[in-house]
């Protein structure tokens, strides 16, 4: 019998949300608004992503990060077509085919790469296909940021892969489910890793930085605009009462709380890793490059943390792997207490 469900490492999306962003629903809920995304809260949430992009952004908010992928590559690749990402990708691994759903039948082309990373070689080989009426051609590619394995892409690493998408004229997407924690690590402008790196489309995820139903899909090329706001409507995306999404995406901007909140989970990250570094029998895979840290304990020392109330997953990867997820709410006791408790277990 295990102990209750203390502290978890599981997800940064098992947190509730930032205070700042509980508070404005409660403020938006006051008077009446006009409603599907015609709202005050939603024109100043458009205005806010267009700031810290330096540039304007076509926005379309959706309650979740499936369907900002899913809905992105609709946008960008016709039925008939294919979408070049990672084999480790969350669109290929935990989507449940909501991307194929949406874009109606596009293939997914799947690629291998270390630390579930694409290279631009790897890019433009995938895009380097027959012209065959028999063969699925590469509409699109897609990349995470972060990767599924907790690497960050640096801008030149997307820049290089955004000119192998340009030579071959189709679209780069992003899945950027943990996008200000790659950019808090890299300390680079959003702009940086995005547009001005070749990116057309961004799944912005917000949901596990701090809010509660908010994520987004920003468009960085107006042309598939039009077509993208008919497809969030008829995948009944479109909230009549948007504001209560908008106004929390509005907090999450603003005075730079997303980047806050992201530095801060980052920060959780790298103290569990100098942590467990000091403990017996402890290897670090996956370095804490943002907010997730792999590493590999022995199967007693998981067993007794398990036992002990802490939550994380484990041997999905391979025997006595570890995934270990700090969100914007991990407190540094919380980290502490985990390290201590692997300490005293592994030296017992």
């Amino acid at each position: 019998m295990t102990a209750p469900w203390t502290v978890s490492f599981t997800s940064d999306n098992i947190a509730g949300a930032s205070p700042e962003v509980v508070a404005a629903l409660a403020a938006c809920n006051s008077g009446t608004a006009r409603p599907y995304g015609n709202d005050d809260a939603t024109a100043r949430a458009r205005a806010r992503l267009a700031d810290a992009f330096e540039r304007p952004v076509e926005l379309l908010l959706v309650p979740t990060g499936t369907a900002a992928n899913a809905l992105a590559l609709a946008a960008l690749v016709p039925p008939w077509g294919g979408v070049v990402c990672h084999r480790e990708a969350h669109i290929d691994t935990d989507e449940c085919g909501a991307p194929e759903f949406y874009t109606h039948g596009a293939k997914l082309m799947p690629q291998d790469g270390p630390d579930a990373k694409l290279d631009a070689a790897t890019v433009r080989t995938a895009l380097a296909g027959v012209a065959d009426v028999h063969v699925v051609r590469p509409a699109c590619v897609s990349i995470t940021q972060i990767t599924e394995t907790g690497a960050v892409y640096t801008p030149a690493e997307v820049a290089e892969i955004g000119a192998a998408c340009a030579e071959a004229g189709v679209p780069l997407h992003m899945d950027g489910a943990r996008f200000a924690n790659a950019v808090a690590a890299l300390g680079c402008a959003p702009a940086d890793i995005t547009w001005r790196a070749g990116v057309r489309a961004l799944s912005f995820g917000t949901i596990k930085n701090g809010t509660i139903n908010a994520d987004a899909v920003l468009l960085f090329d107006p042309a598939p605009a039009w077509e993208a706001a008919l497809r969030h409507k008829r995948a009944g995306l479109l909230a009549s009462k948007m504001r209560f999404v908008a106004a929390q995406m509005e907090a999450y901007l603003e005075g730079d709380l997303w980047l806050a909140n992201a530095r801060h989970a980052n920060a959780m990250a790298a103290r569990l890793e100098a942590g467990l570094a000091r403990v017996p029998g402890v290897g670090i895979v996956g370095p804490a490059a943002a907010n997730i840290l792999f590493c590999k304990l022995p199967q007693p020392l998981i067993a007794g943390l398990l036992a002990e109330g802490f939550a994380f997953y484990h041997d999905r990867w391979a025997p006595g792997v570890v995934r270990l997820v700090c969100s914007f709410a991990t407190t540094a006791a919380e980290v502490d207490a985990f390290v201590a408790a692997a300490e005293r277990l592994a030296r017992g």
